[in-house]
């Protein structure tokens, strides 16, 4: 039976990575029956809503997605619609492995066993986007960190680590000036830590996790973190391996699951076939093995790392001269 999956191909070089992922995708032999819809900039001028309501509709039939990047603007306008769609269908666990591409040129290249995974919670905080303007040149927002969502994302952590024999998870916090909010954040995480005695488990103030990470990376194996050092951090590691362009994102919930590039629009190259679909094409690595095709989901991951470690046909972001169908065609090749 063909799996059903939302397919939103997104704003700028989205629906050219989308289409190169689904290509890598259906050459796996996995069925699957793409249901596509819009959201973003496209869709508010074709239909008049971000998010249309189809969006929505199609994600609660298939409870699975994968989505391309969409538009966000700064200081004004319309909210993230990657945080509106977390919030909307409980996608609390934002999931980002960090792994090193062979044949990569970074300054980090020779720790070719960089491999690390984040779990940020993905639904308060700061980005709970509780603001007001208590008087005139006075604005103040709301850090919003309950026990239940800190346990959740707590709990996802340990429970991966153990499930992929993971050593160590080390909470990212800042306890010492926000002693409620992120010392309720530690108090979740030491409480499910010490439901899993065979995973080591430490605690790091956010300010020395960014030192530690351009220093010493490779000591780190898991880490958890609240909504904002979660998207910091997140970031700084994807630096660490070749930029937001290959690194894969997953958000996940009870119920359903997206599986997105991570990286934004680039308006100044779409249409020009020129991007690069690592980030989605591995994204969808995870969603094949959230579906439990997990042989379909190996054998992608290695031809993407095949086509990287020969490194003949890599697009201009990467050190290349390929096109994004010459780089699709190439992993599609290795299947």
């Amino acid at each position: 039976m063909a799996h059903l999956i939302t397919l939103i191909p997104g704003d700028g070089i989205g629906p050219e990575v989308a289409e190169a992922t689904v290509r890598a995708v259906d050459a796996t032999g996995v069925s699957i029956e793409w249901e596509r819809v819009e959201a973003g900039a496209r869709a508010l001028v074709e239909q008049g809503q971000l998010i249309p309501d189809d969006v929505f509709a199609s994600l609660e039939m298939t409870r699975v997605g994968l989505k391309g990047p969409t538009a966000t603007p700064i200081g004004g306008g319309h909210q993230s619609i990657n945080v509106s769609l977390r919030k909307k269908l409980g996608l609390y666990t934002n999931f980002r492995p960090v792994r090193m591409l062979p044949g990569l040129k970074t300054r980090y290249a020779d720790l070719v066993n960089l491999d690390m995974a984040i779990f940020r919670e993905n639904t308060e905080d700061l980005y709970s986007g509780l603001e007001h303007e208590v008087v005139p040149g006075v604005v103040e927002s709301l850090k919003i960190i309950t026990q239940n969502a800190s346990m959740r994302i707590a709990k996802s952590a340990f429970e991966w680590s153990r499930r992929e024999s993971r050593k160590k998870v080390v909470a990212i916090h800042k306890a010492n000036i926000m002693k409620l909010s992120d010392g309720l954040f530690l108090k979740c995480c030491r409480e499910v830590a010490s439901h899993y005695p065979e995973i080591a488990y430490s605690e790091m103030i956010v300010d020395n996790t960014c030192m530690q990470l351009v220093m010493r990376p490779e000591t780190f194996d898991v880490l958890v973190l609240p909504n904002l050092y979660g998207d910091i951090i997140s970031d700084l590691t994807a630096g660490l391996v070749g930029g937001l362009g290959i690194v894969p994102g997953a958000n996940l919930g009870d119920h359903h699951a997206i599986f997105e590039a991570v990286h934004g629009t680039a308006p100044d190259i779409a249409g020009k076939c020129l991007a690069n679909p690592t980030a989605l094409m591995q994204s969808a690595v995870l969603m094949l093995a959230h579906l439990g095709e997990r042989d379909a989901s190996a054998r992608l991951h290695k031809a993407i790392y095949a086509t990287y470690a020969e490194r003949d046909h890599l697009t201009g972001d990467v050190g290349g001269k390929a096109s994004t169908t010459e780089f699709t065609d190439a992993v599609i090749s290795r299947l």
